[in-house]
């Protein structure tokens, strides 16, 4: 049997809603209003099960709605008397459903950008604040289609909301008025929600640049710091550097170690075997370093009886020279920890340089006894087969495997 349905708009024109039907008619033109059921998954879904059709017994499960009633005949008197015309009420009064000629629309560019420019921004209010307060307080300032209150990762509420009204001048004017300006003793901040996100990429862009000054005025007083640093730690070891030059042959690091043993500790050399020159820094004076060792030895210090020149460094000299120790140590120690890092501290910088305690963990920097197995790059041979030996012995030179012939061919 056919329904007939009745446009609800039109029936009592005359007829005012209590509050109580306000309150209904509101809510359910909100689920079916043009900003809710594009997003309303079980509402659409409702949708298609009926021509459009909803029964007011599921509407009476949307929480909300329950809230304010539970009787299906308060629903159909509320939408009755409204004069929105949004919704109509079928013939035995068990369904509802948007009318046919107020279709939702289109979701375009052209939508999206009316809807932009009739939105208000609104902030101020107490985190308790709810819904129904805000609609009450905003009951007699224009005709609002939409409220959204805004909300935090948690779900409260964070005092702001964004308001769709009727028209972009309408939205204008509320902005403009002077009684949106407080909510009960709370001052507000009212925008057209255009104005408040270019207030807000501005305030980003001026937080970058904050962000950006900050961080060149931390990283310049960081340097400030590390030079003071650096400084006081030159200041700490000036006076620690002894040169030497001479024919050293095949001295080694370790040999210095010996020869100021119990004279002095050497904290870092600067030296590569073979060199003619090279640097001793000290963690004790260079000069009382030298003497006690020059004592030890009878007035002459000399390294395997072969003689050297010592000279304790001083003004531009010593601090070039500690400058360029710290540099090393510090290229050294972000070796270590990219490689994971090495415990002690102890090793080899690169040329000759490292940290140096008391001689320990440095190995013998000998010659290397050449064996007959060796190759004469310094390379280990392989054992030849005696396969092999008899047809390299027969003049003919053994097949490569398919493969790597194919990889010679292609220059692979």
């Amino acid at each position: 049997m056919s329904k007939r349905r009745t446009a609800i708009s039109k029936m009592a024109e005359n007829q005012e809603l209590s509050p109580l039907e306000k309150k209904v008619a509101d809510q359910i033109e909100y689920y079916f209003g043009d900003h809710n059921l594009v997003r309303d998954k079980f509402l659409k879904e409702q949708l298609q099960v009926d021509d459009g059709w909803v029964t007011l017994e599921t509407m009476l499960k949307f929480n909300r709605l329950k809230s304010l009633t539970t009787e299906e005949s308060v629903i159909v008197e509320a939408l009755r008397k409204s004069k929105t015309g949004l919704l109509e009420v079928s013939e035995d009064k068990t369904k509802i459903r948007r009318c046919l000629s107020k279709p939702l629309p289109e979701m375009n560019d052209e939508y999206k950008d009316a809807l932009k420019h009739k939105s208000v921004y609104i902030k101020g209010f107490p985190l308790d604040t709810t819904l129904d307060e805000i609609k009450e307080w905003l009951s007699d300032k224009g005709t609002v289609e939409n409220i959204h209150m805004r909300k935090g990762p948690l779900k409260a509420f964070k005092g702001s909301i964004f308001m769709v009204m009727e028209t972009e001048e309408s939205a204008k004017k509320f902005v403009a008025r002077d009684d949106v300006k407080k909510f009960k003793d709370n001052d507000m901040i009212v925008l057209m929600k255009e104005d408040y996100f270019s207030k807000k990429s501005e305030e980003r862009k001026q937080g970058r640049v904050e962000a950006k000054a900050k961080a060149k005025t931390d990283k310049e007083e960081q340097q400030k710091q590390a030079e003071e640093e650096e400084l006081k730690s030159l200041e700490e070891q000036k006076g620690c550097l002894l040169r030497f030059k001479g024919d050293l042959g095949q001295t080694s690091r370790e040999d210095f170690h010996e020869l100021f043993a119990g004279h002095a500790e050497i904290k870092w050399i600067d030296f590569a075997r073979g060199a003619k020159e090279g640097t001793i820094l000290f963690r004790s004076k260079a000069k009382e370093a030298l003497e006690k060792a020059e004592a030890a030895k009878g007035g002459k210090l000399q390294m395997k009886e072969k003689d050297v020149e010592w000279e304790v460094l001083e003004g531009d000299v010593e601090m070039d020279t500690l400058k360029k120790i710290i540099e090393d140590q510090q290229e050294s120690l972000n070796k270590r920890r990219s490689r994971g890092g090495h415990r002690g501290g102890r090793g080899r910088g690169r040329g000759g340089r490292g940290w140096d305690r008391g001689g320990r963990n440095h190995q013998p920097q000998g010659k290397k006894t050449k064996f007959d197995s060796d190759d004469e790059d310094g390379g280990d041979r392989k054992h030849t087969s005696p396969k092999k030996r008899a047809l390299e012995s027969n003049g003919k030179k053994a097949e490569e495997p398919a493969a790597k012939q194919v990889k010679s061919e292609n220059g692979s």
